[in-house]
């Protein structure tokens, strides 16, 4: 496999033909960044580019940085190395970063999902030579269910804690699946209440234009009262919170691709849980790798050895290679330092 385009460093991911680099997890003078996660997006580099919808996030969570945002489908040109973004489907601005020089052609796929979620941008096959994918959910057991059904199973929930007088707390990590709920949620059940780091990202997108559902923060102020039987979207920093008791009587659910390992919602002390994943399913992956017609990939963060080994028995030259990205946990969060104040 040839490595005379991309390697992975100490840094993070190097091109040496432009001297920069890919979602680096230390500080470098240029990164290009494929979406707001803090696994992806840290903080210390001299320049950051990114997919234009990604910045405002990006700047909240990382303060004053020199960051540069571009559109899907442009190039830029750094030393007559051509980078480009497209859609990943992940969270908003989440994006594949296309790298092309003399001929050869990489792909950074950062975390990525095939199906559309109505809220992310639906996931753009590019064709390379060299695909880097993650594979946090790499295994044939992860397949996820049809998301209608699950999302219709969660307003079912939601509408039946309601009739028993119960308030409905989601765990969901802020920024991604937040949202993705959100706007599958059906205000005719109730209003939707936010956890302060939920609604803090809220704020960020709204400010983009984009339109989310309609939200409520929930303060000190807040009255239970107006809460009951109403749905509470929370991080998982909440559970077992002092800050979560108060709304009792309360029905717990986890919103996380894990949830389709049996034991997983035992273990969480939840009621339920609904398989909502961010990222692609193993039938999801197979799916993006053969779309991009690539003779190479390289594997991270997740099942990386198990997954390389299906596709070299499958005819892909694979292989595996370590980095600091985190992966979705089993309660449906993310590995992110963000403030959660209220």
């Amino acid at each position: 496999m040839s490595m005379s385009l991309l390697t992975f460093t100490d840094k993070g991911i190097y091109c040496a033909a432009a001297d920069v680099y890919i979602d680096p997890w230390k500080p470098v003078t240029k990164a290009f960044i494929t979406h707001g996660h803090s696994d992806h997006a840290r903080w210390g580099h001299q320049q950051y580019i990114a997919q234009k919808d990604a910045v405002p996030v990006i700047q909240y969570r990382l303060g004053d940085i020199n960051i540069m945002g571009i559109s899907y489908g442009e190039t830029i040109k750094v030393n007559n190395v051509k980078f480009s973004f497209h859609p990943a489907g992940h969270i908003i601005g989440s994006s594949q970063i296309r790298v092309e020089h003399k001929g050869e052609i990489w792909v950074v796929s950062g975390d990525y999902k095939v199906e559309n979620d109505g809220i992310s941008g639906s996931f753009e096959p590019v064709k390379c030579h060299t695909f880097i994918t993650e594979c946090t959910f790499g295994l044939p057991i992860y397949t996820w269910p049809d998301q209608f059904d699950t999302y219709q199973k969660i307003n079912e929930w939601w509408s039946k804690n309601k009739s028993e007088g119960v308030t409905s707390i989601l765990i969901a990590y802020a920024l991604g699946k937040a949202q993705r709920l959100m706007h599958h949620l059906d205000p005719t059940i109730g209003q939707i209440f936010t956890h302060g780091a939920i609604e803090n990202t809220n704020k960020v997108i709204r400010g983009q234009g984009i339109n989310l559902a309609k939200t409520t923060r929930i303060t000190t102020a807040t009255q239970k009262s107006l809460i009951k039987g109403n749905i509470i979207l929370a991080p998982s920093s909440a559970v077992n919170s002092l800050w979560m008791r108060r709304f009792k009587p309360f029905s717990l659910a986890f919103a996380s691709g894990w949830m389709n390992v049996r034991g997983i919602k035992r273990r969480r002390a939840a009621d339920t849980g609904f398989v909502v994943s961010d990222h692609a399913d193993w039938p999801g992956l197979l799916e993006a790798i053969k779309a991009t017609e690539c003779e190479n990939v390289i594997t991270t963060h997740g099942y990386t050895d198990v997954f390389a080994q299906y596709l070299n028995s499958k005819g892909w030259n694979a292989r595996t290679e370590k980095t600091e990205f985190s992966t979705e946990t089993a309660d449906g969060e993310k590995a992110d330092n963000i403030e959660e104040a209220e």
